[in-house]
């Protein structure tokens, strides 16, 4: 992909609650607000029990789907029994991204002090498709998109950003990129 102009991603959004409803889901509305806002595409967005089977499942589908070039997941990564993001969907990472959950607990530190340390938040890369998964409070996800994913899913960043690491939508049926 070209990494010079500004890419319109195709992002899914899942929200990990025993509890939220759309109603109530303030998390997941402001990630499809300032993804929307940044021009990317909200391919879908859903509401999943914090069950990590029903996590996989939900996850592996966009995973695999030629279309999804990144999953935006808040929810599920405290301490809690109930709380199983991290071990739910790490299993589906070809590589991880070490670098999202130190950065975010490092930018969250200068909010909330060492409650940071309680955070699991964690990235990784699986078939084409960066997966992010945020705490489930609205500011952990307003830390970590203006503090990290608004630049890295910014095809304009430089020196470097995600855009050249995710599955291409544009080719063709018949092109094996697909």
């Amino acid at each position: 992909m070209e990494n010079s102009k500004i890419v319109s991603l195709n992002i899914a959004v899942l929200t990990v609650s025993d509890t939220r409803d759309e109603d109530t889901d303030t998390s997941g509305a402001y990630l499809v607000n300032v993804l929307q806002a940044e021009g990317h595409n909200l391919v879908e967005k859903r509401i999943v029990k914090d069950d990590k089977y029903q996590l996989r499942a939900t996850v592996s589908s966009w995973i695999a789907s030629s279309y999804v070039q990144v999953v935006l997941v808040t929810g599920g990564t405290g301490f809690t029994a109930r709380d199983t993001t991290p071990e739910a969907l790490s299993v589906l990472f070809d590589k991880e991204i070490e670098g999202f959950g130190e950065l975010f607990r490092h930018i969250s530190y200068t909010e909330i002090g060492t409650s940071t340390v309680q955070s699991r938040a964690l990235g990784g890369m699986a078939n084409g498709t960066a997966i992010f998964c945020m705490p489930g409070s609205t500011g952990a996800c307003r830390t970590a998109w203006t503090g990290i994913l608004q630049q890295q899913l910014n095809a304009t960043h430089k020196p470097c950003n995600f855009i050249v690491h995710l599955k291409d939508t544009t080719a063709s049926p018949c092109d094996s990129r697909g």
